[in-house]
């Protein structure tokens, strides 16, 4: 094993991980003044009502996703905005989707907690002196669209631009994921082959800061939905900063004698770095899953404190048996992996989170469309580039295998939308209309991500045909 790369960042961390775990800083910056009441009383009969869904119908939802980056030009102007919705509308689309934190950890209104971002990295500069985010709920509803706004919620940054919360403020820097790679500890600005500087799920801080914009969104605007987004952790090497640790340790009830190699070391597997799992690498795995649920209780809460007819929705990706990598288990609890999966231990289950949700949205993301297609696949042919994904010719990586073991994990406790990556459609319209109807054969109906690709391609007659 090589050994761990110290920095100022890991520095910081060490120095105030202690008072982190224990208490939130009451600081006007991260809007301690709006900390959130759980009402599990709420939350309860909440969960009851999404437990059961078998004996009800669930809306045939076809949604469509505008991102903030990607379409911030063609978002910044009113007319823009009435066009791409009329042609939305003209579609088929039932739902939209308004991407209103991207991953730098901007938003795209003027807040108490975050810096609006008004001046994108491709140098374009818009106006504020319209509510353009009210303006896009306004025109949708005019033309019978449903209404959903997204949140990127534990990333703030992007590396290939270096700009977000991590790199533009100072205090926030130790909010940034430590990463245990072979070459030891890393802040993940420093990784710079991964585009999102995700944060620490642990870290009170972080969780605070989230929940103070989900509510600030949920009380000055009218959506229909929301629908989270990176509710986890950046990949099984994350996180390993000290605010993880001491939470770890205080789940465990006891301390570490060696860290990180308690959960996993690095070892040379014939000449490429490869993990050996420690004796708490279960428990860990279970930890981190922990830490979403436990978000995911208070998210919930708060959105049905503030609206109680609010669509508290949540995406994920498809691929449910390497998806423990990324800290989320977003099955029923009834579900239990424990004995199907060595990576699962006896209290894994505890932590499903699908019983939260009233929409589930999930990335099947692959240019496969059956479990046939993808058997046939050869080495060479073989590239995904998600999260948490693998590179084997195993039957979830396809669009209607992903959808199966999505259905049998979450086990009706809530509407799934399966939903397509447009851009691993690029110059296959036929294929993209195929896993289309692949997707709302297999689900309560159809995800599309992003308009920018629909626009690009100009695929707005390929996207009716997936619609019909």
């Amino acid at each position: 094993m090589k050994k761990q790369i110290l920095n100022p960042v890991l520095s910081a961390l060490l120095i105030t991980a202690l008072a982190l775990v224990a208490t939130v800083s009451c600081t006007p910056e991260n809007g301690a003044p709006d900390t959130p009441v759980v009402d599990t009383e709420t939350l309860d009969r909440d969960r009851g009502r999404t437990a059961h869904l078998e004996d009800r119908d669930a809306p045939r939802r076809k949604i469509l996703w505008f991102d903030a980056s990607a379409n911030f030009e063609r978002l910044s102007y009113p007319d823009s905005i009435m066009y791409y919705l009329d042609l939305t509308r003209d579609a088929g689309i039932t739902d939209v989707v308004l991407d209103l934190k991207p991953i730098s950890g901007h938003v795209m209104y003027e807040s108490r907690y975050a810096p609006q971002w008004i001046t994108h990295h491709s140098g374009l500069v818009r106006e504020t002196d319209m509510d353009l985010v009210r303006f896009f709920i306004d025109e949708a509803r005019a033309r019978g669209l449903t209404t959903h706004f997204s949140i990127n919620v534990f990333v703030g940054g992007h590396n290939y631009h270096d700009i977000g919360l991590v790199y533009e403020f100072p205090r926030k820097r130790d909010w940034q994921a430590i990463n245990y790679t072979p070459d030891g500890m890393k802040p993940i600005t420093e990784l710079k082959h991964k585009y999102s500087a995700m944060l620490i799920p642990s870290h009170p801080e972080v969780r605070q800061f989230k929940l103070n914009i989900l509510r600030e969104i949920l009380q000055n605007y009218e959506f229909d939905g929301v629908i989270l987004d990176r509710v986890r952790f950046d990949s099984i090497e994350s996180d390993f900063s000290p605010v993880s640790r001491l939470a770890f340790e205080a789940y465990l009830g006891k301390e570490l004698e060696r860290f990180p190699e308690d959960i996993y070391e690095w070892v040379d597997g014939n000449g490429e770095p490869e993990r050996r799992p420690g004796p708490y690498y279960r428990e860990w795995l279970a930890w981190r899953t922990s830490v979403i649920y436990s978000f995911m209780e208070e998210a919930r809460a708060l959105a049905k404190e503030v609206d109680p007819d609010i669509i508290f929705g949540n995406y994920t990706g498809a691929w449910y048996p390497v998806y423990y990598e990324v800290g989320v288990n977003y099955a029923s609890q009834d579900f239990d992996p424990y004995g199907e999966y060595d990576w699962a231990n006896e209290d894994y289950h505890k932590y499903g989170f699908a019983g939260l949700l009233d929409l589930f949205t999930t990335g099947n993301y692959f240019f496969e469309v059956t479990e046939e297609e993808v058997a046939a696949l050869n080495e060479e042919e073989i590239q995904r580039h998600e999260a948490g994904m693998g590179t084997t010719r195993d039957f979830w990586y396809s669009v209607e295998g992903s959808a199966r073991i999505t259905r049998d994990v979450v086990m009706g406790e809530v509407p799934i939308y399966c939903g397509l990556y447009v851009e691993q459609y690029d110059g296959h319209p036929d294929q993209f209309v195929r896993a289309s109807r692949k997707c709302r054969e297999m689900s309560d109906g159809l995800m599309i991500f992003d308009i920018v690709h629909i626009i690009n391609y100009d695929w707005w007659d390929v996207l009716a045909e997936s619609t019909r």
